[in-house]
């Protein structure tokens, strides 16, 4: 079976979130099942990978696009545990970032022409296309419905939605770049009267995804606007809870930490990441950590925990350190820094992307916490699992699907519900308690870090997912 993973990130090659974290471990995990091979297919990025990896060109064409011919590489890398390809488009600048430039929608409809293109002069055609999020939404209705891919007519294509806010909604005028297609099939294009990448995909491909089943159930159920549409078409849809990949997180061979450690020696190896992170960062060790690590985006909550944070050290006397680690809109963290004067070496922060900070404070941490509006999957709880630390979320999307509260029986970390502060400060202090009975801490601590969260039980339901098709 030969599976085609297309998507915009792929780690450790390019990565803005969790999307590049599961195109980079899935096919990895799919290709250790007998009989499968999978494979990445991603546009290329002019960053330190790229720069300090070999890559040697596979094939190259000229592509009809816009009214004119563009030249197309390529381009093969062998470093990873997949076959992985990056597209390499002329006439698009050099592009340093994945995301942000005024051409992206251009870019990436070029990008995924030039795919299936090149795909469909394969002599050995894929089994399986699988697109994931809204920068390859159109391949679904262009291997369906544009004329030049005919050998693609009874391929299936699976979408996956990884982040159903960003759903590639752009002007009609962008169909003058499509390959020729019968106009009558324009609605399959559109959705709220403009050009919708991820509603297209979602009337077009075989099958349609999300990287939980909850998430899933949001996404048809709350208000949105793709609701109506995934509801029309629920017999094709699905959720499969993402996983990690457990070699390259695991706390006692990862590179990055000062002390590694395993389940027989977590107490001491966080004990001794815990005092090393205090001191950089100005804390009391004997206190509890809580942090919270990702971008500084609405869907993360990180607006209404830092007001939390603010009321829990003014009303509780600072019995707790906090620690924010992430990046985002530059207004919010400047407000962060400027919290930080007030809160008597209480609160500190990270401000910016770094890959060892971010290992070194899930090994370190006591507490993790995901006060998220929505959260499609989240993996930030599983590799708090796999350090150790605590997770304290709050009940929605792949939250709600991977962690129980340790009131319950199997619990694994602390629930709350509404995005407010009141629910946050809840939560804190039932982790304080849970801080100072050491005992349980520690039972606790070893529980959490046996539990199997790996992808190779998610890449066991996407095969089985994709046997059904064929």
């Amino acid at each position: 079976m030969l599976i085609v993973h297309l998507s915009a990130e792929c780690f450790p090659v390019a990565k803005v979130g969790g999307l590049a974290d599961v195109v980079g471990a899935l096919p990895k995990y799919l290709n250790k099942i007998e009989g499968t091979e999978s494979m990445v297919i991603m546009p290329f990025v002019e960053n330190k990978f790229t720069r300090t990896h070999s890559l040697s060109v596979d094939y190259s064409f000229d592509m009809p696009f816009g009214g004119g011919h563009t030249r197309v590489n390529i381009l093969k890398n062998d470093d990873l545990e997949f076959p992985l390809f990056l597209v390499q488009i002329e006439g698009f600048g050099i592009r340093e970032e994945v995301y942000g430039y005024d051409n992206d929608p251009l870019y990436f409809l070029a990008f995924q022409i030039a795919v299936l293109i090149w795909i469909h002069q394969w002599d050995l055609q894929p089994d399986i296309i699988h697109c994931h999020d809204q920068h390859t939404g159109f391949v679904p209705f262009m291997m369906k419905h544009a004329h030049m891919f005919p050998k693609f007519r009874n391929t299936p294509s699976i979408f996956t939605i990884h982040n159903g806010e960003y759903q590639g909604k752009y002007s009609k005028d962008l169909t003058q770049y499509f390959p020729w297609f019968d106009t009558w099939q324009f609605p399959l294009l559109e959705w709220d009267n403009e050009l919708n990448a991820m509603a297209s995909a979602i009337k077009c491909a075989w099958m349609v995804t999300t990287v939980s089943p909850q998430y899933m159930s949001e996404l048809a159920s709350e208000p949105n606007s793709i609701a109506m549409l995934l509801r029309q078409e629920y017999q094709k849809t699905t959720g499969i809870l993402n996983g990690i990949d457990v070699e390259e997180w695991n706390p006692m061979k990862d590179h990055f930490l000062k002390y590694n450690y395993n389940i027989e020696s977590v107490t001491k190896g966080k004990e001794s990441n815990k005092l090393d992170i205090c001191n950089h960062f100005g804390f009391d060790p004997a206190l509890p950590l809580v942090s919270f690590i990702g971008r500084f985006v609405p869907q993360k909550g990180a607006d209404v925990l830092s007001d939390a944070i603010w009321r829990y050290l003014k009303e509780f006397n600072g019995e707790m350190n906090f620690l924010m680690v992430g990046s985002g809109d530059p207004l919010f963290a400047h407000g962060l820094d400027e919290m930080k004067q007030f809160t008597q070496s209480k609160f500190n922060t990270y401000i910016g992307y770094n890959e060892g900070m971010a290992r070194n404070v899930y090994a370190a941490t006591d507490f993790l916490i995901m006060p998220s509006r929505f959260e499609p999957s989240g993996l930030n709880q599983f590799y708090a699992l796999r350090y150790g630390a605590v997770p304290i979320v709050r009940t929605v999307g792949g939250l709600l699907d991977s962690i129980i509260d340790i009131d319950d029986e199997n619990g694994n970390g602390i629930r709350f519900i509404h995005l407010n502060t009141d629910d946050i400060i809840h939560a804190l202090r039932r982790a304080k308690d849970l801080y100072n009975n050491k005992k349980k801490l520690n039972k606790l601590r070893k529980f959490i870090m046996q539990q199997d969260f790996s992808w190779e039980k998610s890449a066991i339901k996407y095969h089985a997912l994709y046997e059904k098709l064929l």
